[in-house]
């Protein structure tokens, strides 16, 4: 069941069929992370490379760099990993989880975002996140995908019948709206990252984010494979105990 509010302001209930909802689903976009060439390759190798010049060490020689590199990051040194560069397209995620992602500012990261003031996004139709909770609830999700339909149609009257200005048509636009960002940040910013969001208690959509960012980071090669798989960790993992006043009961709090 949808409460949609008609074109004169009056509150109606609309029921959506399947067939009804599967178009409206277009719209509900499944996120994606595209990382972009200028990412480094090999991680530690980097990180080896870097912290010999410290050292007076020999630089040229793979084998010494990727061995170097690796008791940089076993001793902890996490200056060293702010010379690993990661950049990405990150699309189809909500401006809820996105606002999220920005407040993590550990090595200076810098990003662009799709304009509502360029962009049409009233007309064009905007894509939305929906939470599992709701995509699970036949009825829910009628409600929740008829008011996401209503917003859109209400920016397309402004827009066209009012003449309204698409950046102040913009100030409708709801936080479960999917926006795409271009990324660039370091290591040592997505390893902090990762202790809080890999947390049970982390929002799902940002635990969902973060999954897909390690997915596709362990493409790229062995050495990612490895730093996703041994240094992406939640908090209580990287401490060794919870930290959280209510804690998931993954580990015990002191």
């Amino acid at each position: 069941m949808v409460i949609s509010l008609s074109l004169n302001g009056k509150l109606k209930r609309v029921i959506f069929t399947w067939n009804e909802l599967r178009v409206l689903r277009r719209l509900i976009t499944i996120g994606k992370i595209i990382i972009l060439e200028e990412t480094t390759r090999n991680p530690i190798s980097l990180i080896g490379r870097r912290s010999g010049v410290c050292y007076g060490s020999d630089i040229a020689d793979d084998k010494k760099n990727y061995k170097r590199g690796m008791d940089c990051i076993k001793s902890g040194h996490g200056r060293s990993l702010e010379y690993v560069n990661v950049e990405m397209i990150i699309d189809g995620y909500s401006a809820r989880v996105i606002r999220e992602y920005y407040t993590h500012i550990v090595g200076a990261p810098t990003r662009l975002q799709s304009s509502t003031r360029y962009i049409d996004y009233a007309n064009k139709g905007f894509g939305f996140a929906v939470p599992p909770k709701i995509k699970a609830n036949r009825e829910a999700l009628s409600l929740y995908c008829g008011v996401m339909n209503y917003i859109n149609e209400q920016c397309v009257i402004l827009e066209n019948d009012y003449n309204i200005p698409k950046e102040d048509v913009a100030n409708l636009f709801p936080l479960g709206m999917t926006t795409k960002i271009v990324d660039k940040r370091n290591l040592h910013s997505l390893v902090e990252m990762s202790h809080v969001r890999k947390c049970n208690r982390a929002y799902w959509e940002f635990q969902e984010l973060f999954y897909d960012i390690e997915n596709e980071l362990s493409k790229i090669s062995d050495e990612w494979k490895w730093i996703v798989d041994n240094l992406f960790v939640p908090k209580c993992e990287f401490y060794g105990k919870c930290t959280e006043n209510n804690s998931c009961g993954r580990k015990v709090r002191d």
